[in-house]
């Protein structure tokens, strides 16, 4: 069986459990398309490339047209690679849906790009102190010192500074998949998840938590 699945951030709303508690959920769409089988003989490693979410072929680049046509399926926008165990089940073709993969109870990880923030300061990227705000201080949102003079003469790399926040490739651990339905390829996975609305994100199997 593969390690996840991939899909596709539909929004965030609540459901109630039994006893009658609200729980907020996330909604991912999903259902993907074995395109092509890797193989440790040909390839080097066990893999099986699935694609996701259809377009045209008037939107697909030469190379790619190419590619879907050798498997026989249709174009997708976003093709991944899936790790697991006994994949010469998954040729080219073969559909995956949610109940395939998980079902209600699982703890999975899920991995997006996060939103991207833009140009942030030195607080609110790295969330600094900041300095004293009193009177006259003239420092209550620099960075501080960023290095030494004489020695070592240079900016260490790594030293956290003002820059660019966000749009960056983002897990979260141990989330909860509160249900799936079916009929719908939709996944509801408790609490928040990476990225915005329609952003692509990888749902796997935890690796801490697994299957205890």
């Amino acid at each position: 069986m593969i390690e996840g699945i991939v899909g596709k951030k539909i929004g965030m709303t609540h459901v109630y459990s039994e006893g009658g508690a609200m729980v907020p959920v996330t909604v991912i769409k999903t259902g993907n398309t074995v395109v092509q089988r890797k193989t440790r003989e040909k390839d080097g490693y066990d893999a099986v490339q699935v694609g996701f979410l259809e377009k045209t072929e008037k939107r697909t680049n030469k190379p790619l047209q190419g590619h879907f046509k050798k498997a026989g399926t249709p174009c997708f926008y976003r093709l991944t690679e899936l790790k697991g165990t006994d994949l010469d089940a998954y040729q080219p073709g073969t559909v995956v849906n949610a109940a395939d993969v998980l079902k209600p109870g699982d703890w999975v990880d899920v991995s997006g790009k996060s939103k991207g923030k833009g140009f942030m300061g030195s607080m609110r990227r790295h969330n600094f102190r900041g300095g004293s705000e009193s009177h006259g201080s003239m420092h209550n949102r620099a960075p501080g010192s960023i290095g030494s003079s004489s020695d070592p003469s240079r900016v260490f790399k790594g030293m956290k500074m003002a820059g660019h926040m966000g749009a960056a490739n983002v897990t979260v651990q141990n989330l909860q998949v509160v249900a799936i339905r079916p009929e719908e390829n939709v996944i509801l996975v408790k609490g928040a998840v990476p990225g915005a609305i329609n952003g692509f994100v990888v749902i796997k199997k935890a690796l801490k938590k697994g299957d205890k």
